[in-house]
């Protein structure tokens, strides 16, 4: 279950790359789950979860301006990859399968960037414009990421 939820996390990432990290740093200060005798144990802090937020808010501001580039770009998708592995692997860890929960939130982010990509084109091409797609794709990815967070 723990792995299939560092995976579901890992999409999370592939769309909203701060999203994922912002929801499972806040699940760890929340105490909805424990990493505090783990390597990741920093998620758990009281700063950490205000900082992704702070990031994440950041990103769905930026992602609405038509100069923002392709989650597809080398930054952009070396960025995904590592908040789902950031991501999987406080998951991940909280089972002691920290490893696992990295891989996981690795192939996750690789499916949610290019899923969510090409899902976004989609939408786009049926509204005839990128915004409700990309709204829509933020009510995805936060949504989600705080109900993975709390499954945890």
């Amino acid at each position: 279950m723990f792995l299939l939820l560092a995976l579901l996390i890992g999409v999370i990432a592939g769309l909203r790359a701060m999203t994922a990290p912002a929801a499972v740093a806040w699940g760890a200060a929340l105490g909805w789950f424990d990493v505090s005798q783990t390597p990741l144990a920093f998620m758990g802090y009281q700063w950490t979860p205000w900082i992704f937020t702070v990031l994440a808010v950041v990103e769905l501001i930026t992602d609405q301006l038509p100069t923002t580039p392709s989650r597809k770009v080398p930054v952009q998708f070396g960025a995904r990859i590592v908040m789902g592995a950031l991501s999987g692997a406080v998951i991940g860890a909280a089972s002691s399968l920290l490893f696992g929960g990295l891989l996981a939130g690795v192939i996750g982010a690789v499916i949610g960037t290019l899923g969510g990509a090409a899902v976004r084109s989609k939408l786009a091409a049926s509204f005839g414009q990128d915004r409700p797609a990309a709204l829509i794709e933020d009510a995805v990815a936060v949504i989600g990421a705080i109900i993975i967070a709390w499954a945890v």
